[in-house]
């Protein structure tokens, strides 16, 4: 899904949780018995997501948004393959449960709390299972994702285990990624490893040498896809140039892949000021970073820790363009 496309759901969803907590408000305040909002929508003939009832003795919103959290799936039928695969129900109304979760005000507990309620009722259903699974990479794993956010993939993924049997073929995948996801985050020392210069001489990253305290990492693949439009972009930004070399940055690509003469073939279209190797498919196979999208790009400072992890490149130049004098 392109980001357009996720940006245009999100406001979507912004729209539809004003829309149901006005609604909900006015039908449990007046005492009435209906659904604050129904299934089927006598006016659209839409079929909606089926928000819980929240009682009308709640009236306070912390009150309401905690039964809310924590009952949001009570009325969603994952046995129905029919309403599963229905985008505009099922991710329309995934999208709005983790707004809701990362909304700012919603506390870790109430949050691990929706997370166990989630999972335990998708889980015995195989199909439901697979794509709330791959609904939650695509919107929270995934960098070009507004709702990026691996502080939530992680309490996900905590959450997913301790609920799933022992014996469950996907348990080691999921640790997998849980250990892998808390390497080399904000403040942390980055992992260090070899690379390779195109004259056969290599290095360390902890050996790399870094000017004005600031080194962006780029772990890129030249045959990829959306890993070149964004080398092209890079290239072509004249203030990233200007910046390298002005001495005010230094810039590492790394090679992760193992088709050399493809890496060799690319180095002509690489820019000047840049260090370029190849670490030999040390990163990769050692799962050393998390290279969930390509070009996985990071900043550090001259000791080598993380500022910016796994960042679009437009975070990494805006922030490094704010601290140039």
């Amino acid at each position: 899904m392109k980001r357009l496309e996720y940006l245009k759901i999100a406001i979507v969803a912004t729209l539809e949780l004003v829309i149901f907590w006005g609604i909900v408000s006015c039908s449990n305040a007046n005492g009435n018995k209906e659904k604050g909002i129904e299934k089927q929508d006598t006016i659209t003939s839409k079929i909606l997501f089926p928000f819980p009832d929240i009682p009308g003795v709640l009236t306070s919103t912390e009150d309401r948004k905690d039964f809310l959290l924590t009952h949001y799936w009570d009325k969603f039928d994952f046995a129905d393959t029919t309403l599963v695969n229905n985008r505009d129900v099922t991710e329309q109304g995934f999208v709005n449960f983790i707004a809701l979760l990362l909304d700012g005000t919603t506390t870790k507990e109430l949050t691990g709390k929706s997370l166990a309620d989630w999972c335990t009722h998708f889980l015995p259903y195989p199909h439901s299972r697979q794509v709330m699974t791959q609904l939650t990479d695509d919107y929270l794993y995934n960098p070009n994702s507004p709702y990026y956010n691996e502080t939530l993939y992680g309490m996900y993924l905590e959450t997913l285990l301790n609920v799933l049997p022992q014996t469950d073929a996907m348990r080691s995948s999921y640790q997998f990624r849980l250990e892998l996801l808390k390497r080399n985050n904000v403040g942390d020392k980055a992992t260090d490893f070899t690379y390779y210069l195109p004259g056969g001489t290599h290095r360390t990253l902890a050996a790399t040498p870094v000017k004005n305290n600031r080194l962006l990492l780029v772990f890129y693949d030249p045959e990829c896809e959306s890993c070149h439009e964004v080398l092209q972009q890079m290239v072509a930004d004249k203030a990233l140039a200007e910046t390298v070399q002005a001495g005010k940055m230094s810039v590492l690509a790394v090679y992760t892949e193992g088709n050399e003469d493809a890496w060799r073939k690319s180095l002509p279209d690489m820019p000047q000021g840049w260090t370029v190797g190849t670490d030999r498919e040390a990163v990769k196979t050692g799962a050393l970073y998390d290279l969930k999208a390509m070009p996985s790009l990071y900043l550090l400072d001259g000791q080598k820790r993380v500022i910016l992890k796994d960042a679009t490149y437009e975070t990494v130049r805006r922030t490094v363009m704010q601290q140039e004098p």
